[in-house]
């Protein structure tokens, strides 16, 4: 036992020497080559084929990335396979994954976790480039008779991210746990997982997709683990406009405090598009494409501890201002509208400048602003909702948006819409949240971010530091109720 202390602690110690304060991301946007769909699975050589496809692309970017250095790079969920499948026409795509505590190299040891061609191929990509390397492909378990939790084919197929280290080891498996509605080709794993790697550039954690709206595992490795940098393979179907890709996966780490190495698939079709390298100050780099078909390689430099930079920094309590200023009246002229299935309370910005209040429920939202100039042919409106949301998911928002509605008519309120022309000269938006977790979204006109141009103050203040340089499409402090889930 002591020489084992004795080594973990030197192994410790040679991590720490190699611990960078910076390292470089890479993040791909792939766009998928998808299998044909069929109602019958197709041959295990066939599926193997589709996928090294995929590989093959992602092998160009894998090289592309090291070569500049990259430390590490995070590439799609379903980026090997796509997603027309059922439970049984995924099958011949999945392989059996073990964990990682065997302490296994796919690319130098295949034979030991054979038949398992594609944990072998990443393995070697990652080994033969000296990169970390983040993946998502299918995981299948056996389970029998003595499991009554066993599906009746016999096993368990599960939706899964995997990590390699620089030398090809698979360190990291992890099973996701918020399935969204579509995904009947995968079992929900019984309990969530909590997945963390200790890295030469801090510790990472990882999610998929929905997960990222969710307590588990997404809140427990933020903030009761306390991971630096959450790694995030995804195929997220933009729907503005409050979840857009870039618009909230930057707002998620701004909120949370951590970087996200945000990777989606490029689909345009779908409306997928959307990747970002985020860091709790803003984008690093982010790609949002609805012209081109191809897909994108991302760098940028990020703190590898970036909870040290913001230790300082005061708490944020998210309703102090909101609640300080309540008696300010509600604007009389409020309607309803839907956005993204879910009924918002709104009221009309009808000055070039002023102070707006709306409130639904618990919630009151408070908005000072001032226009560069109100142009007759654009809406913009401040809306509220408290409530449930269960369309494609059920969880509970609060949320305060200024945005702009697609036309003049206010039944349009809320419907997606990518371009303004009204230029603000300030905002500041504020709601009485009864949730810590709140995600400040600026979104400006063609679906851009607008780092540093942007802050959240201490009483809970979204604000605007400097003059927005382009038109707004939307200004919203998202909040997430996670108990009234």
């Amino acid at each position: 036992a002591q020489a084992l202390l004795r080594a973990a602690a030197l192994a410790l110690a040679a991590l720490q020497a190699l611990a960078s304060d910076n390292f470089l991301a890479a993040v791909y946007e792939h766009a998928v080559v998808l299998p044909n769909a069929t109602r019958e699975p197709v041959s295990s050589d066939d599926a193997l084929a589709l996928m090294n496809r995929n590989m093959d692309i992602l092998e160009g970017a894998v090289q592309f990335a090291a070569r500049q250095g990259a430390h590490i790079i995070v590439t799609p969920e379903d980026g090997v396979y796509g997603w027309r499948f059922t439970r049984e026409t995924i099958y011949p795509y999945l392989e059996d994954i073990p964990d990682p505590a065997v302490d296994w190299v796919p690319c130098t040891d295949p034979a030991r976790f054979a038949p398992a061609p594609v944990q072998e191929r990443l393995s070697c990509l990652a080994r033969d480039n000296s990169i970390y390397l983040v993946a998502n492909i299918g995981d299948k378990k056996p389970c029998g008779s003595s499991d009554p939790g066993c599906p009746s084919d016999g096993r368990y197929q599960y939706n899964t991210a995997v990590v390699f280290d620089r030398q090809g080891k698979l360190v990291a498996r992890y099973h996701k746990y918020n399935l969204f509605v579509s995904e009947a080709q995968f079992d929900h794993p019984k309990e969530p997982e909590a997945i963390t790697i200790e890295t030469p550039f801090g510790k990472l954690g990882i999610i998929t997709c929905f997960d990222i709206l969710f307590r588990e595992p997404t809140v427990v490795l933020a903030h009761e683990l306390q991971v630096d940098t959450v790694l995030f393979p995804t195929a997220w179907m933009n729907v503005l406009p409050l979840f857009s890709a870039v618009e909230f996966h930057s707002a998620w780490a701004m909120g949370v405090g951590v970087n996200l190495l945000a990777a989606n698939t490029h689909n345009i079709s779908m409306s997928m598009t959307g990747s970002g390298i985020y860091a709790p100050g803003g984008a690093r780099a982010y790609y949002y494409d609805v012209e081109t078909l191809d897909g994108h390689l991302l760098f940028a430099e990020l703190e590898s501890h970036p909870r040290l930079a913001l230790a300082s920094a005061p708490a944020v309590n998210w309703s102090s201002h909101a609640l300080s200023v309540q008696g300010a009246p509600p604007n009389a002229r409020e309607f309803r509208a839907l956005i993204f299935h879910d009924w918002f309370t709104l009221s009309e910005l009808a000055e070039p400048q002023g102070t707006l209040a709306v409130c639904q429920n618990s919630l009151c939202c408070q908005l000072s602003y001032k226009m560069a100039g109100k142009r007759e042919d654009e809406l913009y409106a401040l809306g509220a909702f408290d409530g449930l949301h269960v369309v494609e998911g059920q969880y509970y928002l609060q949320v305060c948006t200024l945005l702009k509605c697609k036309s003049t008519d206010p039944n349009t309120c809320g419907q997606p819409v990518e371009t303004a022309q009204t230029k603000f000269e300030m905002f500041s938006l504020s709601g009485t949240f009864g949730t810590t977790y709140v995600f400040p979204e600026v979104l400006y006109s063609g679906v851009q971010l607008a780092p540093g141009e942007f802050e959240v103050l201490s009483d809970g203040r979204l604000v605007s530091k400097v003059a927005p340089t382009s038109p707004i499409l939307t200004v919203t402090l998202l909040g997430r109720w996670y108990e009234k889930d």
